[in-house]
């Protein structure tokens, strides 16, 4: 180990020797690496990309993500608001209600539910809250008691073609 050490010590107090290769082989790196710097900087051009893909494969990765099972026909559905525009024991009333809004609004969908001993009128698949209470104020002059409710909403259909 003291060997080493004193070996160690006369290489580096022997001087100008050393001290030229230690030069030189900085100086080469340099060069070189100015030397080849122009062709690593070339490689990086820019190009364009082309996707070709069919159109059902978005449908598709949307049904996916959506929740929906591709091929059986469900349709994607997500957290949203309907509101509720009837609620009571009267199956006729409850038709009665479905019928007096899809006169009024023929394009928004309605959703009759039955659970013991009550019916139920939701209407609308309404994304965010806001849309919701812009429907009920719209229905306060044809129904007496509205409600906002939470539940899963069916998605509109995406124009794939």
């Amino acid at each position: 180990m003291a060997r080493a050490r004193h070996n160690f010590i006369n290489m580096k107090s022997s001087g100008p020797f050393c001290e030229a290769i230690f030069a030189v082989t900085i100086r080469c790196a340099v060069f070189l690496s100015l030397l080849f710097l122009p062709l690593l900087l070339s490689a990086q051009t820019r190009g364009k990309v082309e996707v070709d893909k069919n159109p059902k494969v978005d449908s598709l990765i949307g049904n996916y993500l959506l929740g929906g099972k591709p091929g059986n026909g469900n349709t994607p559905s997500s957290d949203g608001y309907r509101v509720q525009i009837y609620s009571g024991s009267d199956r006729k009333g409850a038709y009665a209600a479905q019928a007096k809004f899809q006169d009024k609004y023929p394009a928004v969908p309605t959703y009759l539910t039955y659970r013991e001993p009550n019916f139920k009128v939701h209407v609308g698949d309404y994304r965010s809250r806001l849309e919701a209470e812009k429907m009920m104020e719209d229905l306060k002059t044809y129904f007496a008691s509205l409600f906002i409710i939470e539940e899963k909403i069916n998605l509109p259909k995406l124009d794939t073609e």
